[in-house]
This record gives C-alpha cells, sequence and structure tokens, in this order.
C-alpha cells in the first residue's frame, strides 16, 4: 500500500539526533535557539519561538495578541479542529467562516459579513500548501495570523509565506513539510514573540501567572533543523510530483489544483470529484493507493450547524492522494493509474 503520507528522513537526520542523545542535553537547549534563529531568517521575520506543537503556537500566539474571554477569532470551517480548540483554550469564541473555492482557506468575503465589534483575530490558513494573499484579510483591521502548517517554502509576491501575518504559526509534526514528529513556532515581531516565549514554560517564575509546558526539546529541535536545510529540496520533489500528475491527469475527470506557481508547496495534492469521496477512497485502496479527505470533517458539522454551502461541496468532492518526496517515480505512475482507472469505473 503507497501511504497517502511519509516523511522522507535521511541517515544525516539521525545523526543529528543521536548526536543530541549523546550528549546527554534533550530538553530545551542550544538546538531550540539554533531552529529559532534558522526559521526566523528562512521567512525573514524578526523572531521566532518553538513550541512543543502547532496547537501550542496557535493558542500561544492568540494570547500573544491578548485574545480572551469576549472575544472573537474568525477561523476557517473548512479545516482541522486544532484551530477551534486553540481559540476555546484562550476562552474566545470561534466564529466559522465558509471556505474560498480557489484557495480552499476562508473567504475573505464571508470573513467581513461575520466581523462584528467583538473580532479580535483571523486565522488564515494557506491550505494543503497553497499561500493566500493576505491583503483581503488585513483589510479587516484586526490581527493576522497565518496559519503555515502546510506552506513552508511557499511565496507571495516574493516574499516567504509567514512574513506577512501580524504572527505566523508553523507546525513540525510528522507529515508536514519538515518533520519533527511534533512542534511547532510561532514567528512575527521580536516584542510579539517575547511574549510566546514567556508563556511557553512556567518554572522559576517571581509571579504566578498563568503559563504552559510548551517547550520543545533539543532532539526534536535537531531534526527539524536537519529537515529545514532540506526545506527548497522537498519544495522542488513536491512540485515535480505535482507537475506529473497534472500531467497524466489532464484529461481526467477531475479538478485539479491550480498551478500557482511559487505560491504552492503541495502539501496535498488534492483533486475534485463528481462522486462520494469514500468511493474513491476504495477504489484506490483496492490498487494499493492511500486516499483520503483532506479536511476530516468541517468544523461546523460537528458542531450541528449549517450555513457553509462552499465547504459543503468541498467536503462532498474533494480527494487529496499522496503527494511528498518520499514517493518514488514509479509510486506517482502507480497513484496516477490507480486514480484515473478510480475515475473511470
Amino acid at each position: 500500500m503507497i501511504a497517502h503520507s511519509r516523511p522522507s528522513i535521511s541517515e544525516a537526520d539521525v545523526e543529528r539526533v543521536a548526536a543530541v542523545v549523546r550528549s546527554g542535553q534533550l530538553a530545551q537547549g542550544p538546538e531550540v535557539a539554533a531552529l529559532e534563529r534558522e526559521l526566523a531568517a528562512r521567512l525573514g521575520v524578526e523572531a521566532a519561538a518553538v513550541v512543543a506543537s502547532g496547537t501550542a503556537a496557535l493558542e500561544l500566539a492568540l494570547r500573544a495578541l491578548g485574545v480572551g474571554p469576549g472575544h472573537e477569532v474568525l477561523i476557517p470551517t473548512y479545516v482541522c479542529d486544532a484551530l477551534h480548540h486553540a481559540v476555546t483554550r484562550c476562552g474566545a469564541e470561534p466564529v466559522l467562516v465558509d471556505a474560498d473555492p480557489l484557495t480552499l482557506s476562508l473567504s475573505a468575503k464571508d470573513a467581513e459579513a461575520r466581523q462584528t465589534p467583538r473580532t479580535r483575530a483571523v486565522i488564515v490558513p494557506h491550505a494543503f500548501g497553497l499561500a493566500v494573499d493576505l491583503v483581503p484579510f488585513h483589510a479587516l483591521g484586526i490581527p493576522v495570523i497565518e496559519d503555515c502548517a502546510q506552506a513552508l517554502g511557499a511565496e507571495v509576491d516574493g516574499r516567504p509565506a509567514g512574513a506577512a501575518g501580524t504572527l505566523a504559526v508553523c507546525s513540525f509534526y510528522a507529515t508536514k513539510m519538515i518533520a519533527a514528529g511534533e512542534g511547532g513556532a510561532v514567528v512575527g515581531s521580536a516584542a510579539l514573540v517575547a511574549r510566546v516565549r514567556d508563556a511557553r514554560q512556567y518554572d522559576e517564575r517571581e509571579e504566578l501567572a498563568p503559563r504552559s509546558n510548551a517547550k520543545l526539546t533539543d532532539m526534536q529541535a535537531a531534526l527539524a533543523r536537519s529537515q529545514l536545510r532540506r526545506l527548497d529540496a522537498f519544495v522542488v520533489r513536491r512540485r515535480a510530483i505535482a507537475a506529473r500528475y497534472r500531467e497524466r491527469l489532464a484529461r481526467a475527470e477531475c479538478r485539479l489544483p491550480p498551478d500557482a506557481g511559487s505560491r504552492h508547496v503541495y502539501h496535498r495534492f488534492v483533486v475534485g470529484v463528481e462522486r462520494d469521496p469514500r468511493e474513491i477512497q476504495a477504489a484506490l485502496a483496492a490498487r494499493g493507493v492511500a486516499a483520503r479527505r483532506p479536511v476530516f470533517r468541517p468544523v461546523h458539522r460537528s458542531l450541528g450547524r449549517d450555513g457553509y454551502p462552499e465547504a459543503e461541496r468541498l467536503w462532498s468532492t474533494a480527494v487529496s492522494i499522496p503527494c511528498y518526496p518520499a514517493l518514488a517515480d514509479r509510486e506517482i505512475e502507480q497513484v496516477a493509474d490507480a486514480l484515473l482507472a478510480s475515475l473511470d469505473g
């Protein structure tokens, strides 16, 4: 079975982690500090604070912006549950926004319609690796948090994704653009990132203010640093895979992701189909290919709400097929053949 996703781990990655283990410095230390410097330089921002997960990064970014009880935060409904959890853990109310049919992120027009005087921030994911133009979201007049969990290496108008928001968050989960097993980061201005650093650990503080234990270990940071050095090669490979899929599927009865140049790093290769995605998944599995819905379930469905027609359409038609650097050329052809056969069937 060709996995839907798997990390690309090299012997150099393994050796970097082993060196940290041999050193005995396992917890947050010099590897974390070095990763923060390198990530900030890569994204062209003043500072970065790495933390235990992407979800922790979202929560700490919101807290750094002063989001709390009585506030609202605009988030997409067509997204993983992490955004909803981060907002509610701050005591604020998540306000769900319908999807944009082109970017698959949230609709700027619908976000504007759902904004109220209580709205304190908007979280804008670069969904599935496609970087979004943030100008319409900055026009809302509230802080913009870029969710770069799936978009490290993407660019908008020559600037890295992660450089244009009030803050940005990253994820180093095992299936993300760079993999450390778990981990995340908040990047942006030095002043705001300092608040995140202060809140990620509670030990040995004079004042008993609410804080977390959301530190990253040096073992994870060493792996993330090693992976970050290969990010450009990862992006090149993902784009090459996407180009091959685009060539093979050009005449297939499915909608292909936009060919967006440097804006897209293809963390996921999402196709639109005219049948129940579960049927396509089953047909692909029968041919040795694992596929998934790109979003498990829109948040509004979990809450029993309606009024999100574009998110419903995407959930009912979108399938994600394998697209990652460790995918071999023969596997790319097998995935394409399997999808063509499944669509014909």
